[in-house]
This record gives C-alpha cells, structure tokens and sequence, in this order.
C-alpha cells in the first residue's frame, strides 16, 4: 500500500464518528478513501448525512501521529503488513462475512492467510489442568496433519492451542484485540514471537490500540470467519468462545465441542453446544474426518518414559478426571500396551479406576 493510501484509510477510519457501516457506504459510493475526501460537502452529505459530512471535511485529532506510527511500524520490518479489502492477499474468507474488517494488520509470514485448511481453537481462560492438555493435544494432532489452528493469544486455552500447533509443525493465526504494536496479555510475548515466526498475528484494530474490553468479543468473528470450523474446548455457560461459536454457526462453519466432567463448570458452555447441535468429538482425528483431511504418514517418535508414570499416582494424573480411551492413555504416557494394561489393572483393582462403555477408562471419584 503507497503511503499516501495508508494516510487516506487512516484517516477515513480515525474520523469520529464513522463506523464499518458509514466507511463502507462511502466508499461504495467514492470508490477509495482518498476519493472520499476529494468530495465537496454536498456530495458526502448525500451519502453520510449532514453532521459526518461536516466531521470528514476536518482530519481528525492525532491523524499526522497515527501516520507516523504506521510507517515507521511497516519499515522496521519485512513481515508487516497493513491489507485493504481490495488487496489480493486479504482473506477471501473474510470477504464473505456480512462485517469483515476494512483494514487488516498482519505481522508475520503473510501467506499463512491462505492456508487452504484452518480451524479455529477456543475456550476458558482459566481451564482445568485437563482443558489446556487437550486444547494443546489436539492443536499438536491437527498440526502434524497440516491444519492451521487459528486462535486469540488469550490466557488459557488460546495459549496452549497456539503452542500445540507450534509443536505439530504447522503455523497457527492469532487474532488479537489490540494494535500489533503491543502484545496482550504480556507473558504471551515469547509466544507472539514464535507465532510470527512460523505464522502469523492480525488485528484490524490501529497501532496503539489498547485491550479494551469490547474489543475481544469484536475479534471473536474474525477468528470464527477465518476458520472452516471452531472447536470448543473448555467453556462456561457465559463464555466469549461461545460467541466464537454462534458466529461459526451464523456463517455456516462447523462447530465442535469437547465433552467433560458435568461436576465441572467449564464443561458447561461445551454440554450446551453439543445439546445445540455442536458435534461431539473425543479426537483430533474426529475433527479430520469432518473436514476430510487425510492425515500424513510420519515416522513414530518414541516418547521417553516419565518414571513417575509408573507410579500409581503418575499415572492417575495423566489420566485426569474425565474419560479417557486406551489410545489416548497410551498418547499421554508413552506405556507400551503390556504395561500400561498392567498398571490399569492393578487399579481397577484397587478400585480407583473403572472402565467405561466404548472402551473408555476414568478415575473414580474417591481416588
């Protein structure tokens, strides 16, 4: 984008007052935003109505600092980009929402915005211990499939989804509420750099821009836009990643849930999109299935065997407080089957594990 262009948008999108809808009619009437403020009053008041045609004919406080700020932002690196909406590397899938953002920040390796396969990870803040594992387990399975998890940097579920995908070996997407100048929550610093690194971090949010709280709920559509579908990990009934996957729905992506504990809160918001018509799904390869990708052949990794594992107690943490498969045990673990069976008798035994319909496994409560 020449910098006269980016000044045009800046300043289009800086003006008090004018919104995604007004900004769209403009230009939709003017063609571009430099074409907007080539317009005499009479021609804006038309399109705009009497008071933001009088605002337009003004730049707006700060407008020479946001300017500043942009361009020095974009010449400090290789990786950063500001994308229009007729801009041929700007996500066609957020082309099709009914709300897609005028002005994409990118930092990062540009082409992750095309990635032919991209699902989306959300869920609670504050997860149980399992959550994070899961949402780190899954994301780490769809990577080594070559799916692109797209997610928030939030606390919590966002953070271990990226760090999974990271893991599997394939980029991940985070779309975040404040400028790309900054990085929110700041223990996610680290983070942010890897995910620039092997992929990449938007915003349509300007430099500068703060976390304000109604920023985050804003970004929820990207992220659901951005993605064929949105898999639910850990949420409450009063959730943001229920947001996330309303507008999947709305825009006919599919969303997944991941059942839990019915003693737990957190498992909630996911009981209710299953009961909504979410599909449940107990694997990765669940998820795979759905959107029909095919799984690559890799050469097994042995995992080294944590000694505490051996241990009963090692090994009624791994399996946590919700069912669990044989296979999903074994993952967790690295027991061989002979041995892992071995010490699940022994449990059963002891009567602090029971085993379940369907194969599966679970720490009863008294343990």
């Amino acid at each position: 984008m020449a910098p006269h262009e980016l000044a045009a948008w800046l300043r289009l999108l800086g003006t008090a007052g004018v919104g995604t809808e007004s900004a769209r009619k403009l230009l939709f009437a003017f063609g571009s935003p430099e074409a907007v403020f080539q317009q005499e009053r009479s021609a804006l008041h038309a399109v705009a109505g009497l008071r933001l045609a009088q605002v337009l004919l003004t730049p707006p406080e700060g407008l020479a600092d946001a300017i500043e700020a942009s361009t020095s932002w974009l010449a400090n690196g290789t990786n950063r980009h500001v994308l229009s909406l007729d801009d041929p590397r700007f996500p066609t899938d957020l082309l099709q929402m009914a709300d897609p953002p005028l002005l994409l920040y990118v930092l990062g390796q540009i082409e992750t915005l095309q990635h032919p396969q991209r699902l989306a990870i959300v869920g609670s803040r504050n997860p149980t211990p399992q959550g994070a594992q899961n949402a780190r387990q899954f994301a780490q399975a769809l990577g080594e499939a070559g799916v692109c998890v797209v997610s928030g940097l939030a606390l919590g579920i966002d953070g271990a989804a990226h760090e999974g995908a990271l893991a599997g070996g394939a980029p991940t997407l985070a779309v975040v509420g404040t400028g790309l100048d900054r990085v929110y929550p700041k223990r996610h610093l680290a983070l942010a750099h890897r995910i620039a690194e092997h992929g990449a971090l938007i915003s349509e949010y300007p430099l500068g821009t703060p976390p304000l709280p109604g920023n985050f709920p804003r970004r929820n559509r990207l992220i659901a836009g951005l993605s064929q579908g949105t898999l639910v990990v850990e949420a409450a009934v009063q959730s943001g990643s229920l947001i996330t996957a309303r507008l999947a729905a709305e825009q006919g992506r599919e969303v997944f849930a991941i059942p839990g504990s019915i003693h737990a809160p957190q498992s909630r918001g996911c009981h209710a999109l299953i009961r909504q018509g979410a599909k449940l799904v107990e694997s990765a390869q669940d998820i795979l299935e759905d959107l029909r990708v095919t799984t690559p052949q890799r050469p097994a990794r042995p995992a080294p065997i944590d000694d505490l594992l051996l241990d009963p107690e090692g090994l009624l943490k791994a399996m946590g407080h919700d069912p669990v498969s044989l296979d999903a045990l074994q993952a967790r673990t690295g027991l061989d089957t002979a041995t892992l069976q071995a010490r699940l008798l022994e449990l059963e035994l002891q009567d602090v594990v029971a085993r379940l319909p369907g194969g599966l496994l679970q720490r009863l409560a008294q343990s």
